[in-house]
């Protein structure tokens, strides 16, 4: 079994598309994936993109993914890179595609000079923390993540 990880190409959308649906139904979100897929392109293959797609792939057939962008630590002064998205097909699970796929952005941070690689994770997803773990990842308890979206975000910005 040969394990790989490539960059998207924009040849690859249709093949993100589908790999973003399967992992919103793994997740029990399919009710909230909304994305367009031109504009979807825009922002990853655009003049200015604005987050990457790594494709991992069992030999030769693509069989996940890891979605990510940079964001910036002020106490660091550096970069990071965070994952927004990290899935892996059923019937490639165990075969190292998702450790493959972290090593891989890991390298790329080290790269690029970023102080650090993190992500969420689903608090019931109890089989991805597990592996989390074994790669040294730790959790942030101390922190809560916020989000506002929707009819929020457009109410805030009228907000100056």
């Amino acid at each position: 079994m040969t394990l790989s990880i490539r960059p998207a190409a924009p040849d690859d959308l249709p093949l993100i598309a589908a790999l973003i649906r399967e992992l919103a139904d793994y997740e029990k979100l399919a009710h909230e994936v909304r994305f367009e897929p031109a504009v979807l392109a825009s922002h990853l293959f655009g003049a200015r993109p604005m987050a990457e797609v790594a494709i991992g792939e069992v030999d030769g057939v693509a069989q996940g993914f890891a979605l990510f962008f940079h964001n910036f630590s002020t106490f660091e002064g550096k970069p990071g890179i965070y994952l927004e998205d990290l899935f892996v097909r059923p019937e490639a699970r165990g075969a190292g595609l998702g450790k493959a796929l972290l090593a891989h952005l890991a390298a790329l941070a080290v790269q690029r000079g970023c102080a650090r690689l993190e992500w969420s994770v689903l608090d019931w997803n109890e089989p991805a923390i597990g592996f989390y773990g074994k790669l040294g990842a730790r959790p942030l308890d101390d922190w809560t993540v916020m989000r506002v979206d929707g009819l929020a975000l457009t109410a805030l910005s009228l907000q100056k």
